[in-house]
């Protein structure tokens, strides 16, 4: 007796850092799309800032949450992948009935304080989490339905922020957010189509609908399609007449070489299995990414600072 009380506070300390690593903190970059109304709005240098934080940890909760169901859900399958089975789920370290539980308390939880916020945000909050448990459950065996639904979680992100402080969203920048999660969505089948070979369909089925000439050509309409677009909304007269500026089209050049980057990346060096990591982990790429973040806050913001 004496020995298992010795033992279950160090149960207990495994247990939750199984917990943490599964919510996968690193993933949560994703979550930085919840600050494009706060920014686009010009309310970042307002009080608003701590309403969307608070957006931003709500949905940060929700996205670890959704990725516990979904480590329990493909247990099995990831213990064929050389990396995905070393997840704590996968791996044994945290059982499937404790993982469930702390991701729906998590869920719980998160959506009732988004009520706090906004019923409006509570509400978009819920869609995503209907929308990426069912697609931990259903819809990622649909062809092409798969991708679309994972872009889908990234728009709801979008408008869940400019909800939570009550500003209006670019229909542009919408169009935008769901392209570029499309290419990194494409993106990520294709290195997992070609990494995992023969055994591809046997951890992820829908892969075998999938080919490698398909991806190329959906990814090749979804990246001329995400450079048109951006572009166009830089210099659309809704733009320009809410910004005061034309200078925003000089941000065009670091979405493009984002994109060829990423493009060099996922086609000669094999990456791209992880699009959060590969932003965190590639140099060029996050310069870039930071360098456009400048670029448009000294654009839109300037002239009001000025």
């Amino acid at each position: 007796r004496f020995q298992f009380l010795r033992r279950a506070p160090s149960r207990l300390v495994g247990t939750l850092a199984a917990v943490l690593v599964s919510l996968r903190p690193r993933q949560w970059v994703k979550n930085l799309f919840v600050f494009a109304g706060l920014i686009f709005s010009q309310q970042l240098f307002t009080g608003a800032v701590w309403t969307a934080l608070g957006a931003f940890a709500i949905f940060c909760a929700l996205s670890g949450a959704i990725y516990l169901l979904n480590d329990v859900a493909d247990r099995d399958r990831d213990r064929l992948h050389p990396a995905k089975r070393a997840r704590p789920v996968a791996a044994g370290r945290l059982g499937a009935a404790p993982a469930t539980a702390f991701a729906v308390v998590l869920i719980v939880a998160s959506l009732a304080l988004s009520a706090v916020i906004a019923l409006r945000f509570a509400a978009a909050a819920l869609a995503y989490v209907l929308v990426l448990v069912a697609y931990s459950l259903w819809l990622k065996h649909l062809v092409i339905v798969d991708v679309l639904a994972v872009a889908s979680g990234f728009v709801l992100r979008a408008v869940a922020g400019a909800l939570a402080i009550d500003v209006e969203i670019s229909g542009w920048l919408l169009i935008c957010t769901v392209l570029i999660a499309l290419f990194l969505a494409l993106g990520k089948r294709r290195y997992e189509y070609l990494a995992l070979g023969d055994a591809a369909s046997r951890h992820r089925p829908i892969l075998a609908e999938y080919s490698p000439g398909l991806l190329d050509q959906m990814i090749a309409v979804v990246t001329a399609s995400t450079v048109t677009a951006y572009a166009l909304y830089t210099m659309s007269p809704e733009t320009v007449g809410k910004f005061h500026t034309h200078a925003l089209p000089a941000t065009i050049p670091f979405v493009l070489y984002g994109i060829f980057r990423y493009l060099y990346l996922l086609y000669r060096r094999q990456l791209g299995g992880n699009p959060s990591e590969l932003f965190l982990n590639d140099r060029a790429l996050l310069w870039n990414t930071l360098g456009w973040i400048a670029a448009v806050l000294a654009i839109i913001y300037g002239p009001r600072l000025g």
